[in-house]
């Protein structure tokens, strides 16, 4: 493995020696530093979260991706354009440990950047925060710059009663084209969960979550938030709130906390609720009544979830870092899997075309949910007719949108910013789907096509 790192290191040299480091660094540090003084928040919690985190880490998280990209076609394929490359090659070292000696140097740079401008982010955070009202600074001390878990319930499996009531009903009239037992199908699944997510005027709705076994020792004395989305049935203007009652504690004690609020549609809002009022197996309830005289809807998956605090800030913002490391890890097999093959100019607009494909997923899911790609009907948007070119179209689509869904699902930055806890399971499950899976195939693919890369061809 000495020939590996000793790539490594001279991929680090060459970004030194052309200057790269410090054009990034002052890059990174005028982001850091520029945009809270450029863009001036509202003096809430809110806002300043907004723009010291959220503002700032993206800002991060893009320059240092494009260099990433940048920098990975540039090291490789300029080296076989200016047949340096020849040079190396004619040492007894493998190919593969050269490619693989390339990402380890641009991945430990992007380590020493995204270290500098992480602890850069979070001390200027912390100093900044002082400049808040008092009220603003116990938001942002509970609500913020914490590690929150999140408590909701699992999305019910509607497919077994999907399934019966599209029995019973094609008992009742003839269902006979594809597209027609397609379509019933599915507008019985649409009004099953309707009936599950819609509250009607003066009816409430029950949520049972688990805290954990230990949550009722684990959290005394702790505040815990409530976060809740609800959409409405009509069109709501601007500044129109809905009220709403809320019960909280063991259904059976005669202390549950009795509260009311009002809150606008189509946003998430929290709110706290009064601790110690977690039954004695982990589980706290929540009952929610409207109070309107029209009915609302709370989506299954995201519609109300208990938060509660698992640990610091400091450790969860140090997590989410490691997070976007992976990323970048991704970024860096995309850029040296293109130059294993292409010039400069070409790799980098290709590495960009990989990246917007992969950043838009539309037209994966069109192509599996309509069945293929070949003799798709023009009203109904359905293949009329299976062959084994649409067969295979929807296995292949179907697994790259499965995977791209997997490597997009991981944004650290909104975590942070809302004060959501980033555990050690899910960085190490970044690392293994990001860098391990979705890099994995960059990877071997451009180790693939470098082995077998006949150098001494005319460019």
């Amino acid at each position: 493995m000495q020939p590996l790192f000793a790539v490594a290191r001279l991929t680090l040299k060459a970004a030194f020696r052309y200057r790269l480091v410090l054009v990034l660094m002052a890059l990174l540090l005028g982001a850091v530093i520029a945009l809270p003084m450029i863009i001036k928040h509202d003096g809430s919690a809110l806002g300043f979260t907004q723009i010291l985190i959220t503002y700032t880490l993206s800002a991060i998280t893009t320059l240092l991706g494009f260099a990433t990209l940048w920098l990975a076609c540039g090291s490789l394929a300029r080296e076989v354009e200016d047949f340096s490359m020849q040079l190396v090659c004619t040492k007894p070292v493998p190919r593969w440990q050269i490619w693989l000696g390339k990402w380890v140097g641009i991945m430990a740079l992007n380590l020493l950047l995204l270290a500098v401008s992480g602890t850069a982010v979070y001390f200027l955070l912390l100093a900044k925060a002082n400049g808040l009202s008092a009220e603003q600074q116990k938001v942002l001390q509970d609500e913020v710059l914490v590690a929150r878990k999140s408590a909701r319930e699992a999305v019910p499996n509607i497919e077994p009663d999907v399934e019966r009531l599209y029995q019973e009903r094609i008992k009742q009239q003839a269902v006979a084209a594809l597209n027609d037992r397609d379509f019933v199908r599915k507008q019985i699944r649409e009004q099953i969960k309707a009936s599950r997510q819609y509250i009607r005027p003066g009816q409430g709705r029950r949520w049972i979550l688990s805290l954990g076994p230990d949550a009722a020792t684990r959290l005394k004395d702790q505040t815990l938030y409530v976060r809740v989305h609800y959409i409405t049935t009509e069109y709501a203007a601007t500044g129109v709130t809905y009220e709403f009652g809320w019960e909280v504690g063991p259904p059976e004690g005669h202390t549950r906390q009795r509260l009311q609020n009002s809150f606008a549609p189509e946003s998430f809002t929290t709110f706290a609720i009064e601790p110690n009022h977690i039954a004695p197996d982990g589980t706290v309830t929540v009952d929610m009544f409207n109070l309107n005289d029209k009915p609302v809807l709370l989506p299954l998956e995201d519609g109300l979830e208990v938060l509660y605090r698992e640990g610091g800030f400091a450790l969860n913002f140090a997590r989410g870092l490691g997070i976007i490391f992976c990323w970048l890890g991704l970024l860096c097999a995309i850029g040296l899997f293109t130059a294993s093959k292409m010039q400069f100019n070409v790799a980098a607009f290709v590495s960009l075309a990989i990246l917007i494909v992969g950043t838009s997923s539309g037209t994966l899911k069109q192509v599996v949910e309509q069945g293929g790609v070949i003799g798709v009907g023009t009203e109904d948007g359905v293949v009329t007719q299976k062959s084994l070119v649409n067969q295979a179209s929807v296995v292949v689509y179907g697994n790259l949108r499965w995977l791209i869904e997997q490597v997009a699902g991981f944004n650290p930055v909104d975590s942070l910013s809302t004060g959501r806890s980033i555990t050690w399971g899910q960085l190490a499950t970044a690392f293994v789907v990001v860098v391990g899976l979705a890099g994995g195939v960059f990877m071997v693919a451009g180790i693939w096509i470098f082995t077998r890369r006949e150098l001494a061809a005319p460019q």
